[in-house]
C-alpha cells in the first residue's frame, strides 16, 4: 500500500510538473500553514500576487508527542468471563509514559486561474488510520473574471465562494485547533472536550466589508455523501456573523456568532467528525471490551473527548470573542447544542441540550513573539443518550472539566516545540459507567512542523 501511494505521488508530481510550476511560494487568498497563519481566520480579500499561470504548492505537516499521563476511576466492577477467566469490564487500560504515533499531512494548493484555487489535504498517517486517506478538497473562488462581467467583478471584491468536500466554517475554534499533524497554530496540545469539527459536501459564501463578516453555507449534513435511506437526510445550514477590527497598532478585536442546524440526518458528525483522533492516547479507555476485541489507540481514537450523540436533528450555536492586546490574547468559546439522536430505527423521545465553555489565555513574548505561555479552562455539561432498552429514562446530567497550562517556542516560523500539563475530571456518570469518578492528568510534550 505504502509503495503504491509513493508511486502514485511521484507520478502525480511528474505529471503536474509538465504543465505547472511546483513551488513553496505563497498563494493568493490563502491561509498559511506556518506561524503566519496564527490568528488568521477566514482568508482575506487582499490581492497579494500576480497570476502567472497554474502553480502547485506542495506543503506538509508533521507532529510527534511524548505522553506522560495517568488515569483512574471509581466505577463499579462489572465481571465477565473471557477466555475462561473473570475480567472486570470497568478496569481502565494500563498505560505508561511513551511516544504516541507520529502523524503527517500532505497539503496541496493549486492556483488554477486568477483568483481560483484548489485545496486538497491528505492525512498520510493518523491515529485512526495508519494508511493515507483524503481529508477533503474544495475550490475557492475570489475572482470571476471568466464571466467577463463588471458587476460580478465588483461583487467579488468582497465575496468568496467555496465548493467541495470541506471543513465547515462553524465557529472560530476550528481555525485554532490541531488538525491531525497540523498542530503548529494550536497553543495547546489537545483540542476542546466537545470538538466541533467535521467535513461535509456543500457550498459556502463569505462576504467581508470593512471588518464586517457574513458567512452562509449549505451542505449535505454528513461526513460522506449518500443516496440510501430516502427521507432521512436533510440539508444542513451554517451561518456566521461577525466583526474583526485592528482598532490600533496594539489592539485587535473580533467577535463572531455562528449557527449550525439540520432537521434530520442518518448520522450527523458535527461533534464526531475528527477522524484523525485525539491527542490523549487511551485515557479513560477500558482494558477490554465485551466482544473480546483488542483495545488500541485506533479503535478508541476519541479518548479524552465527549460526543453528545446528537446525530439526527441538531441546532448548535456558538459565540467566539477574540481580543489581542500587544502579546496578550484571549479567545472564548461559548456553545450550546440541542437535538436528538436515534435509538435503533427510532428517534430519541425528546431533545437533549449540551453546553460548553472554553476560555484560552495566551501571552506571546520575545523577538517576533517566538515564545508563549498559555492557559485554558474547558467545561462541558449535558445528558447522555438514553438506552434503547429504556428510551424514556433520562441519564444523569454529566460534567467534564479540564484545565490546561502550557508553553511553547517557535524555533522557526515552521517549527514549534510545546509542553502542556492537563487535568480532566468526569462528574455525574453512573457507577456502572467506566467514567464514574474518572480523572486523567499529567504532561504532554509535542513537536510540530508545518510548511
Amino acid at each position: 500500500m505504502k509503495k503504491s501511494i509513493l508511486s502514485l505521488g511521484l507520478m502525480l508530481g511528474l505529471s503536474l510538473s509538465s504543465f505547472a510550476q511546483i513551488t513553496l511560494s505563497d498563494m493568493k487568498y490563502w491561509r498559511p500553514y506556518d506561524k503566519r497563519g496564527i490568528n488568521v481566520f477566514e482568508t482575506g480579500k487582499t490581492d497579494t500576487a500576480t497570476f502567472e499561470g497554474i502553480k502547485v504548492r506542495l506543503g506538509g505537516s508533521f507532529a510527534q508527542q511524548f505522553q506522560g499521563l495517568q488515569h483512574k476511576n471509581t466505577a463499579t466492577a462489572i465481571m465477565q468471563t473471557q477466555s475462561g477467566a473473570e475480567v472486570n469490564m470497568n478496569q481502565l487500560m494500563p498505560i505508561e509514559n511513551g511516544f504516541n504515533l507520529a502523524s503527517a499531512n500532505l497539503n496541496l494548493d493549486v492556483a488554477l486561474a486568477d483568483g481560483i484555487r484548489l485545496n486538497l489535504v491528505t492525512y498520510l498517517s493518523s491515529r485512526h488510520h495508519s494508511e493515507a486517506w483524503v481529508k477533503g478538497g474544495y475550490i475557492q473562488v475570489d475572482k470571476a473574471e471568466f464571466l467577463n462581467s463588471e458587476l460580478v467583478n465588483r461583487l467579488f471584491e468582497n465575496l468568496t465562494l467555496r465548493v467541495g468536500h470541506m471543513e465547515i466554517n462553524y465557529g472560530d475554534a476550528h481555525f485554532r485547533r490541531t488538525d491531525n499533524a497540523h498542530a503548529l497554530q494550536n497553543p495547546f496540545v489537545g483540542n476542546y472536550i466537545m470538538d466541533a469539527f467535521t467535513t461535509e459536501i456543500g457550498a459556502e459564501a463569505i462576504y467581508q466589508y470593512k471588518g464586517f463578516l457574513a458567512v452562509g453555507s449549505v451542505t449535505g449534513g454528513e461526513v460522506q455523501g449518500g443516496i440510501q435511506n430516502p427521507g432521512q437526510r436533510k440539508p444542513s445550514f451554517i451561518g456566521k456573523l461577525g466583526y474583526d477590527s485592528q482598532v490600533s497598532e496594539d489592539l485587535r478585536v473580533r467577535l463572531t456568532s455562528s449557527v449550525y442546524t439540520t432537521a434530520g440526518s442518518v448520522r450527523n458528525t458535527l461533534y464526531g467528525g475528527d477522524r484523525a483522533g485525539s491527542r490523549y492516547f487511551l485515557v479513560m479507555d477500558p482494558a477490554r471490551v465485551a466482544s473480546g476485541a483488542a483495545v488500541t489507540p485506533a479503535t478508541h481514537f476519541t479518548s479524552g473527548h465527549i460526543n453528545p450523540g446528537i446525530t439526527n436533528s441538531l441546532t448548535a450555536l456558538v459565540v467566539n470573542p477574540f481580543v489581542k492586546f500587544k502579546g496578550l490574547e484571549f479567545f472564548g468559546n461559548f456553545e450550546q447544542a440541542k437535538g436528538k439522536g436515534r435509538l435503533g430505527a427510532n428517534d430519541e423521545p425528546s431533545d437533549r441540550t449540551w453546553r460548553q465553555l472554553g476560555t484560552d489565555l495566551v501571552y506571546r513574548f520575545g523577538g517576533n513573539e517566538n515564545f508563549y505561555v498559555a492557559g485554558r479552562y474547558n467545561v462541558v455539561k449535558g445528558r447522555l443518550a438514553p438506552l434503547a432498552s429504556a428510551p424514556t429514562v433520562q441519564n444523569n446530567m454529566v460534567t467534564l472539566e479540564r484545565v490546561q497550562a502550557g508553553a511553547g517556542w517557535f524555533v522557526t516560523k515552521n517549527i514549534v516545540a510545546k509542553a502542556e500539563y492537563v487535568k480532566q475530571q468526569y462528574k455525574g456518570f453512573a457507577p456502572s459507567d467506566i467514567r464514574h469518578g474518572g480523572q486523567f492528568d499529567g504532561f504532554m510534550i509535542e513537536g510540530a512542523i508545518s510548511f
